[in-house]
């Protein structure tokens, strides 16, 4: 069983459900992102996702965005992403997982970039453009260097691609909360509920998680009630952002903000006692 897999039955087993947060390489400079990274996994990250920086980002609303226009100013790229990924895996055994689009990967090379994935210790991939029907290139390649791969469902997914978007799936499927953007609100639509209902009753080879739009630790116990967890990625980059912004406080602040963070979104508010 891969770690990320192993990671999530063991929450299950636990009656917990699994936290996933997201930070984008290089942000919010290329001196921080492996120190935040520690913060999350310290925090109570299940596992982490980090972000490839790209110019286009087709799902990301605005925080991503802003996280991608720095880290790609900074002269962030893939083999950046990858040799955090590895310094990260040299210190923590929680699963980790990369997020991207498919131009800058095909331009890597796709077995290249799975190889060198799987040796910087990567358990699995995001490809958010990366349609079912064309995943083959993709899929067979990461297969042969053991690396999952998730695919994405969303509201409107009828119930026949739902299930084979399952059998393809190798690490676990990602449900959209909404037809929308990365750090959509939500509101409290009964439909979205009555989706992520429906798609727990189709999903039965992998894990089902939810995410975009997710801020709270509430947030996640309404939406993860159908689902084994949840993704948080916006909310964590505008904290990250107030945090960094924020001159009077010290690194080491920072860094407990981030963590605090973490911990609030898994367990809720804590008391002073607690």
């Amino acid at each position: 069983m891969s770690r990320l897999r192993a990671a999530l039955k063991a929450c299950r087993e636990r009656g917990e459900k699994a936290m996933g947060l997201f930070l984008t390489s290089g942000f919010p400079d290329p001196g921080s992102t492996l120190a935040i990274l520690r913060e999350m996994d310290a925090g109570g990250a299940d596992f982490v996702e980090l972000g490839m920086p790209f110019s286009d980002p087709l799902a990301e609303g605005r925080p991503i965005q802003r996280s991608s226009e720095r880290a790609l100013g900074a002269g962030i790229r893939i083999g950046d992403a990858l040799s955090t990924a590895a310094a990260f895996r040299s210190e923590s055994e929680t699963p980790l997982l990369l997020m991207g689009y498919m131009n800058p990967i095909h331009r890597y090379g796709v077995a290249s970039f799975c190889r060198d994935a799987r040796e910087a210790g990567v358990d699995a991939l995001i490809l958010v453009d990366l349609p079912l029907e064309e995943s083959a290139v993709v899929a067979d390649e990461a297969a042969a260097q053991g690396l999952g791969l998730v695919h994405l469902i969303a509201p409107n997914t009828d119930e026949k691609r739902i299930r084979r978007i399952d059998e393809a799936a190798s690490a676990f499927v990602y449900a959209v909360s909404v037809t929308g953007l990365t750090g959509s609100v939500l509101g409290g639509d009964e439909r979205v509920e009555a989706y992520l209902h429906r798609a727990s009753g189709l999903v039965r080879s992998n894990p089902l998680l939810v995410g975009f739009g997710i801020r709270t630790h509430e947030d996640a116990v309404r939406l993860s009630r159908s689902t084994d967890g949840f993704i948080v990625g916006s909310a964590l980059i505008e904290e990250v952002e107030r945090l960094w912004n924020d001159a009077s406080l010290s690194d080491a602040h920072r860094l407990a903000g981030v963590r605090r963070f973490a911990e609030g979104l898994k367990h809720g508010e804590r008391t002073a006692a607690e």
